[in-house]
């Protein structure tokens, strides 16, 4: 049967009635600080700057009901058009920027980033940049894995170093459901086999679980990817953006998942990672490998957090949880050199004070803002 023949089941998600996407305008970047021109900057709470999001694209060939649920972003639906997206040159000038700063490690995502034409060119020219140390930044990748097959090796030789594959289900009816398209989990199994196969050093695997929809699928997708070198991550189904229809219910706990886990085959815990990792790492006990908790909801992680957000067309986040942006686009177009972008770049960073899911998490009030956040598919997970 064809993919554009699938049936496709009832769509679960969103819960309840999902309001339009606020498109926001972008706040200016603050102006610089009196600061010296080599001092790296930190955030209110002593926060380095060290990671850079790249959303290159607002588009997705996936409806998933926790990101862009079909009953908001259908056919009628404006995305950005062309003129609005960063270019790759401009996008390449914000990474050089951005490096001068402190940052090592630049992630694309999306929307779904490989939605978006000729992108092992940007890769290429990110590949050439340098951090502070000398050395190139990391170069990662986020992708739903649908047309990874097609891209694995350009991508590869262009200079990406690991990608990150969203898969939320093994069962081909429980795959549907949650990513609401014609296309089949063959397409990305297919895909992380070209990842590997291209040579891309760390391949992972990101599941989103969310209680009495996927569930029942954790325990097929830890044994599915036990032994193959793959680290698969379980992420808490989070209260990102106003159109997902969260509700705490329908959140399973990384320490449930673990459980259920360790149940079947038993682990223990593992080396922490790098600085500022969202995800709790554990090792199987048999040395099959490891597997990942990401628990934003449960076990708030803002405390090391180092990452700042680029979105599709040009503006700067602090926090997921955002609910407003800082326009960069505007001074990359008006022509405003690399040194004031920069400065002003680090008043931002100065002046922040993000810690959203610790502040959910000791019970204090978030309703307010939930209606304004910024849509997690336009400024990337």
């Amino acid at each position: 049967m064809s993919p554009s023949h699938v049936q496709r089941p009832s769509v679960v998600i969103p819960i309840q009635a999902a309001a339009a996407p606020v498109r926001h305008s972008g706040q200016a970047l603050p102006p610089p600080l009196p600061s010296p021109a080599d001092e790296l900057p930190l955030d209110t709470l002593g926060r380095p700057l060290t990671d850079l999001r790249i959303s290159v694209t607002d588009r997705c060939n996936f409806r998933c009901g926790y990101c862009m649920p079909r009953s908001v972003f259908g056919r009628d639906h404006a995305f950005l058009p062309h003129a609005e997206l960063l270019s790759f040159e401009e996008i390449t000038r914000v990474a050089r920027v951005m490096l001068s700063l402190g940052v090592r490690k630049l992630r694309l995502t999306g929307g779904e980033p490989l939605l978006r034409k000729d992108l092992e060119r940007l890769v290429a020219q990110l590949a050439a940049l340098r951090t502070l140390d000398g050395g190139p930044p990391e170069l990662t990748l986020t992708t739903n894995g649908s047309l990874l097959s097609r891209k694995a090796q350009a991508l590869r030789d262009a200079g990406l170093d690991r990608v990150t594959v969203s898969l939320d289900a093994l069962d081909p009816a429980t795959f549907q459901r949650m990513s609401d398209t014609g296309l089949q989990v063959d397409d990305v199994l297919t895909g992380i086999d070209a990842a590997r196969a291209a040579g891309l050093s760390q391949v992972k695997v990101n599941m989103v679980v969310q209680r009495g929809v996927n569930d029942a699928q954790i325990l097929p997708m830890a044994r599915h990817f036990r032994g193959t070198g793959i680290e698969l991550r379980f992420i808490e189904f989070m209260d990102v953006g106003a159109t997902n229809g969260w509700q705490m219910d329908h959140v399973l706990s990384s320490e449930a998942v673990r459980h259920l886990i360790h149940a079947a085959h038993p682990l223990q815990p593992a080396d922490a990672g790098q600085p500022g990792a969202t995800a709790k790492r554990w090792a199987y006990a048999d040395g099959a490998g490891h597997v990942g908790f990401i628990s934003s909801v449960t076990q708030a992680f803002c405390g090391d957090c180092s990452r700042l957000r680029l979105s599709t067309d040009g503006r700067l986040y602090t926090c997921l949880f955002a609910t407003q942006g800082h326009d960069l686009r505007t001074p990359l177009r008006d022509g405003q050199d690399e040194a004031t972008l920069r400065a002003r770049v680090a008043a931002l960073w100065a002046g922040r004070t993000d810690r959203y899911s610790a502040l959910r998490g000791q019970g204090q009030a978030m309703a307010d803002s939930a209606a304004s956040r910024v849509e997690m598919s336009f400024i990337g997970g």
